[in-house]
């Protein structure tokens, strides 16, 4: 069957509503064959120079985000015995690189979950891949000076 495409709206990072987001996409098609996470948010500073604000909203951003995500979908796949969660994640899941340290963990933990999930879901039948691409060209956001924002990549 063919469904009409539908325009959801959703902030990755703000992860009291992906639930509700995740039950008003099945209410309207009933599943989700093909889960695919590719929200991400970066920035460029030193340790040092990055406030643990903005630690915690990269980590929801690549973290929880995701994962909040897959887990409202998850029990829909596991009841059909099927589907295919895919995390379009970073080469920075693996190795990390100076100056990106908030985003370099936020990859890593998200690794280390979708990898777990990989091995649980096989008894399911659910596939679960994790890409990491090395470096892409993002879209940066130039706000006002002082806005801590002003280095942040989505």
């Amino acid at each position: 069957q063919t469904y009409a495409p539908k325009l959801i709206l959703l902030d990755i990072t703000d992860i009291s509503c992906i639930r509700d987001v995740a039950k008003e996409i099945l209410s309207c098609y009933g599943c989700v064959d093909v889960l695919i996470n590719n929200a991400s948010m970066k920035v460029k500073g030193a340790v040092q120079s990055i406030s643990l604000e903005l630690d915690k909203k990269i980590m929801d951003a690549n973290y929880f985000g995701p994962i909040t995500l897959t887990k409202a979908i998850l029990p829909n796949m596991i009841s059909r015995r099927t589907g295919q969660i895919v995390l379009i994640n970073s080469i920075q899941g693996k190795i990390g690189i100076p100056f990106r340290a908030a985003y370099a963990a936020s990859k890593h933990a998200a690794v280390g979950f979708f990898d777990c999930l990989r091995a649980e879901m096989e008894e399911f039948d659910i596939s679960v891949s994790t890409v990491n691409p090395t470096f892409i060209c993002s879209y940066h956001r130039h706000p006002a000076p002082g806005n801590w924002e002003a280095s942040i990549w989505k």
